[in-house]
């Protein structure tokens, strides 16, 4: 087995170490106003210095947490790189959380500074202070419209700037404090602590040490073939390990570089002006940037469109095979397919440069990255958990199969329960247990094996992910179904965003079926349907028709027993806020079934 040389160096002790070897290379770029400022690792390192200095200064204790609740940006990091440099703990919390689910997690966590980006975030903190004994200080990285809270909170309220000006007055009163710290720090120390989305029930805060991130490293080096001229966008939430992989994780032991954008808003801009080396989407981001291109495709006309699945067909046999594996007729037939139309598919999508593309984080249909594939977007599926520290398994890029989550990577061992068919894996990157919980640790982790949930088949080598265990359902006749199956099959259609089946104990199968409001929307326009809002879209009788042809196409992909045989159209977007979906857009069936359970039992009738 290949190894990947590594220095035998924690997270925090990499950022000095970067800042010494290459000082003046550049670790991250941020854009503001239109323009991409430069950082270079002494500059980063002595901010992260000057932050971790302020958070002491304002009453951060030895080993305290800290958490951050932003957008990614700069700030994030130096928030965390600072926190680490002075041996405390980060805990990140979703900026799309509500106030009660920021609460939760601020209050279990033993929180005694938060960092927040805005009013906004800060003002989900304020109104929770009651709830709140531990926190001791609020920063908050911009001042527009803080006047006022400033104000009334006195000192309770600091401003990112003034941190680090803090900072930099205890670190000419204390200059060893970091160098004592790291030279103090070991393996076993916790970095962090990432809370599970809590798609069950109430979210757990997964401790991860620094010899886990040492650990988890080399296998996501060697599988996605990464090095020091590696170049990332990051946008998707730094609260969540797959991101905290890419940007922090890899980039310090790498010495590669991450670009934070503008804003989540403007994620395709910037990803045009970074065209980065690789890319991390969730599976709703291939969907959506698939429906884009298909939107697109809808809108140059027929004799444009008709070319354009003409060449996907023509491409879509060879989707699996890298290009060096391709045949020479294989690479004229791409040749002239990347002339004609791909080469401009990956400039409208920002992905031109990109040499390892990835999904993960949830089930994705695999009729998705095939068509990615096919336009020359190297797609693999990854495969990992927080309680993991991210990637554990990935499809080689010269090996992909459809449908996988490809082999373990380096330092990974596995096995397959023969009963239940869960994958439980053991390796240095297994955490250290969930924070205040043991008796959820101890389920989770036996005799050093992470039970992961999850059920897999091997298939020549490679795993597929059959479902969560928790959802395996048993239809009243006695017949397994494995739910996520049904569901990616009928979300490969670019006009279903979400698909929620209904099976357990049922005499069929039923769901409950969300339009992807654009893509449809932009259908009914073409067709001269009227409409003004999502409810009046999917009540239109022709929209309903166009979704009983989508899954009736679905179906034919299916064994007879998994087929949908009735569905119930939702008249809103499924919601965060209306407790129907996680933070990271995972579905809470429960939650679903409970607020839909009128409609369901109608499809039974």
């Amino acid at each position: 087995m290949s190894t990947v040389a590594l220095p035998d160096l924690t997270m925090a002790q990499m950022l000095r170490e970067r800042a010494q070897r290459t000082p003046d290379a550049i670790a991250i770029r941020q854009k503001d106003f239109g323009i991409w400022t430069p950082i270079g690792w002494r500059e980063y390192y002595e901010r992260a210095a000057d932050v971790g200095h302020g958070l002491r200064a304002i009453g951060l204790s030895a080993g305290g947490h800290v958490g951050v609740l932003s957008e990614n940006r700069l700030e994030w990091v130096l928030a965390q790189m600072g926190t680490g440099l002075v041996g405390g703990v980060t805990v990140g919390v979703y900026p799309t959380s509500p106030s009660s689910e920021v609460a939760y997690v601020l209050a279990h966590a033993d929180v005694e500074v938060v960092v927040c980006e805005d009013q906004e975030q800060s003002d989900k903190v304020l109104e929770a202070l009651d709830q709140l004994p531990r926190l001791r200080r609020i920063v908050v990285v911009e001042q527009k419209g803080l006047r006022e809270t400033i104000a009334a909170h006195g000192e309770r309220v600091v401003s990112f700037e003034q941190l680090e000006a803090l900072g930099r007055e205890h670190r000419r009163a204390n200059p060893g404090l970091v160098d004592e710290t790291l030279a103090a720090q070991t393996p076993e120390q916790i970095a962090l602590m990432i809370y599970t989305s809590g798609s069950t029930g109430k979210p757990k805060g997964a401790m991860i040490s620094y010899a886990n991130i040492r650990a988890v490293v080399p296998g996501i080096v060697d599988r996605l073939r990464l090095d020091a001229g590696s170049t990332h966008l990051s946008y998707l939430p730094l609260c969540h390990v797959a991101e905290q992989m890419l940007t922090t994780f890899v980039p310090l032991y790498l010495s590669s570089q991450v670009n934070f954008g503008e804003s989540i808003r403007t994620v395709q801009e910037d990803l045009r002006e970074v065209a980065p080396t690789m890319f991390l989407g969730v599976p709703r981001i291939w969907e959506k940037l698939h429906a884009a291109i298909h939107i697109r495709m809808q809108e140059t006309g027929g004799l444009r469109h008709r070319l354009f699945e003409r060449l996907v067909a023509a491409c879509a046999p060879f989707a699996e095979k890298a290009p060096a594996q391709r045949s020479i007729g294989e690479r004229l037939r791409f040749g002239l397919g990347w002339l004609l139309m791909f080469r401009a598919l990956q400039n409208f999508i920002g992905l031109r440069r990109t040499r390892v593309a990835l999904t993960g984080a949830a089930s994705i249909p695999p009729p998705i990255v095939a068509f990615f594939r096919t336009i020359g977007v190297p797609l693999v599926e990854v495969y990992g958990l927080t309680e993991s520290t991210g990637m554990i398994t990935g499809q080689r890029l010269d090996g992909v199969r459809l449908g996988t989550v490809g082999e373990p990577v380096l330092g990974v061992e596995h096995r397959i329960d023969p009963d239940s068919g869960e994958l439980v894996v053991r390796g240095g990157m297994v955490f250290a247990g969930y924070y205040k919980s043991p008796e959820a640790t101890a389920a989770t982790v036996r005799d050093g094996w992470l039970h992961t949930g999850d059920v897999v088949r091997e298939e020549g080598g490679q795993l597929r992910i059959v479902d969560r265990l928790k959802d395996i359902m048993i239809t009243a006749g006695g017949k397994n179904l494995t739910p996520s199956e049904i569901e990616n099959t009928m979300k490969a259609s670019p006009f279903i965003k979400e698909c929620i089946v209904v099976a357990e104990g049922r005499k069929f199968v039923s769901a409950l079926v969300q339009i992807d409001y654009e893509t449809v929307g932009k259908w009914a326009e073409s067709r001269r349907i009227p409409f003004t809002h999502f409810r009046s879209l999917v009540e239109a009788p022709q929209v309903r028709e166009l979704i009983e042809a989508e899954i009736a196409r679905g179906n034919a992909q299916l064994a007879q027993v998994s087929q949908i045989r009735r569905f119930h159209l939702l008249t809103k977007e499924l919601d965060h806020d209306d407790g129907e979906v996680t933070a990271t857009m995972k579905v809470r069936r429960a939650s679903i079934y409970r607020a839909y359970a009128d409609e369901i039992e109608a499809m039974y009738r």
